[in-house]
This record gives C-alpha cells, structure tokens and sequence, in this order.
C-alpha cells in the first residue's frame, strides 16, 4: 500500500506536494504551482509564512468544495472553508483521517511554540503519511507513527539534515522523503542527498523529482 501511496504524491519543490488517494486530491502547503494543477479536495497548510501559506496558490486549486485545514494566523489569509485547528485535533472527510501535530522550533526564533503551528498525518487507504511542517527536531516525535514522513532537511529556519535524520530514526516510517528545499528559498539537494547517505541502511529515503 505505501508503494501505491508513493506513486500518487507529487512533490513541487520545498514543502509543497499532492496527494491523491482515497478518492480526494490532498496538497500540503503549496506555493509556486505551475500550469494547471487539479483542483483540491483538501488542502493542509502548516503556518502563515508566505513559503507556505501561499493565497495565490490556493488559489489555482481551491473550489467550492476545497476545504482547508490551518492554524489561526494562516486562516486570516485565506478564504472559502477554513477550518482553524491547534496540535492534538482530529478531522475526517470521507475516506481521509487528518491529525493535527506540533511543529515548532527549538533553538531559534521563526517557529516559536507558542504559535501553535501545524504538522499533519494524514491517513488515507491505510496509510499514514506525516508532513512535518516547519519544525525543529521535537520531542513530541517520539509519538509518531507513519509509514511515510516528509520532514524538513535545510537547516536555518528547520531541522539539518542530520537532525532530520535522526527524526526518521525516531519515527521509523517505511519510508523518509526529504524536503524544504529546491524552491530557491533555502536548502539544497546536497542538504537532501546527505540525509539519504545518514540513514542508508536504517531506514528508505526516496528522493522524490520535483515536478
């Protein structure tokens, strides 16, 4: 199931991507889409920076259907069916089950906890997958379980790639894809090629192409 997972997730670069599994089209925090992108079914968006909380983005996507799940500071940016959620909360839509998780940094300023910004896992066709948002490495990781997780490898506003890794370690999803970077914001595909030569052996990176 987590190989028919990986072939419906499309990766734009940073910490955007799309899902599309359990009959619903899933984005997760998108910015900088290009051409026509499908419309959204649901769209998840971890905190208000503009490299996340894109409304131009949402845009090309949402419709009257679209509903988005986002903190508070976000939702003040956004339009249509918002619905304001804090770490800890659950929301089903059809086949789709979305839990709420903190995301925050630890030993910098840009994501304080305070904020109550978003993680996602998203279980779908009994699968979950776990966007981790803008984070450091956390100590709520440790009561994560996911078959796929998505974490952040860049450094300067998030997690290294060595303390990415050692998230994927904690977690111990089936699979670990790197992200926050290839967006010309920050982080590079060194940064997620070192991620992949840590864990080599402990746990599957899959480096996804940038569409």
């Amino acid at each position: 199931m987590v190989g028919d997972i990986l072939k419906q997730l499309t990766w734009f670069g940073h910490d955007a991507f799309r899902l599309v599994a359990g009959g619903k089209t899933i984005y997760f925090d998108p910015f900088k889409l290009s051409g026509a992108p499908p419309a959204a079914d649901l769209i998840c968006i971890s905190h208000e920076h503009y490299d996340h909380c894109s409304p131009a983005d949402v845009a090309k996507i949402a419709g009257p259907q679209t509903v988005i799940l986002t903190e508070s500071q976000a939702a003040k940016k956004l339009s249509g069916e918002v619905r304001v959620l804090k770490p800890g909360e659950r929301v089903t839509l059809g086949a789709v089950t979305v839990e709420t998780v903190p995301a925050y940094n630890t030993n910098k300023k840009f994501h304080p906890q305070t904020n109550r910004w978003l993680g996602f896992v998203v279980t779908v066709a009994g699968v979950r997958i776990y966007h981790a948002g803008d984070t450091d490495l956390i100590p709520e990781m440790r009561q994560i379980k996911a078959d796929i997780a998505l974490l952040p490898v860049s450094g300067t506003y998030t997690m290294t790639a060595e303390e990415a890794a050692q998230a994927a370690l904690m977690i111990q999803p089936q699979v670990a894809i790197p992200m926050h970077y290839g967006a010309g914001v920050v982080g590079t595909a060194e940064d997620a090629a070192h991620f992949a030569q840590i864990l080599a052996g402990k746990v599957r990176v899959e480096l996804l192409p940038k569409h």
